[in-house]
Order: structure tokens, then C-alpha cells, then sequence
């Protein structure tokens, strides 16, 4: 009989706290490969949602959600998973280019998502 590989199993964390986690989906806008804790914007003319960079002017500088599932959608739109409430880790998050984690905490703290 041979001997059992040992493997340790590490989760993928995102949740924080015991805060009631509301999901939702959304489309992602086409041309990203989002890892699960981005931090969303959504494009007010095509509704579709990217990472939110501060410098934006089409509606995605404001964040509104966290990305659940690592999404690839560099072919095309996809529908993913969003986070509307819930407790994340910072450690956790994907900021788009401009913000801060102070930044993108106090915008998501307003939306029932707190960044721990």
C-alpha cells in the first residue's frame, strides 16, 4: 500500500463576517479578465460593469459592487455574479487604478458593504 499524499486545502475567502450576503448578476463589459473581489462600476450607457478606476467618466468611477467569480470576459460580455452586501477582506479586493482601499471602502460602505 502506498502513502497518502498530503495536500492542504486553502480557501478562497472572500467573506468577512456574518452580515447577510445578497447576490445578484450583472453583465460584465467585454476586454477584462476580473479576478473574484474586484471592485465594480457600472457604464451608464451600456449598463454593463468594469472595474471602477477614479479617473472614469462614463458612471464606473463610483464603485457599486464586488465581483463574486473570477470572470474572463476578454471574448466577449459575460453575466458574473455580484456582491450587493455583505462582509468582504480587504485583502481580498481588486482596485481599479486611482483608488485607495479607504477610498473604496467608504464608497461601499454606503451600499451595505463592509470592507474588514
Amino acid at each position: 500500500m502506498s502513502n497518502p499524499e498530503r495536500q492542504t486545502y486553502v480557501p478562497d475567502q472572500l467573506s468577512a463576517g456574518a452580515f447577510p450576503v445578497i447576490i445578484d448578476t450583472v453583465v460584465i463589459a467585454s476586454g477584462q479578465k476580473l479576478n473574484r473581489g474586484a471592485v465594480l462600476g457600472q457604464v451608464k450607457t451600456s449598463g454593463e460593469f468594469v472595474l471602477a478606476k477614479a479617473a472614469a467618466t462614463d458612471g464606473s468611477e463610483t464603485p457599486l459592487a464586488i465581483l463574486d467569480q473570477a470572470t474572463d470576459s476578454t471574448k466577449g460580455a459575460q453575466i458574473a455574479p455580484i456582491r450587493l452586501t455583505g462582509e468582504v477582506l480587504a485583502s481580498q479586493l481588486t482596485l481599479g487604478e486611482g483608488f485607495t482601499l479607504a477610498q473604496a471602502k467608504a464608497a461601499l460602505r454606503a451600499l451595505s458593504l463592509f470592507v474588514r
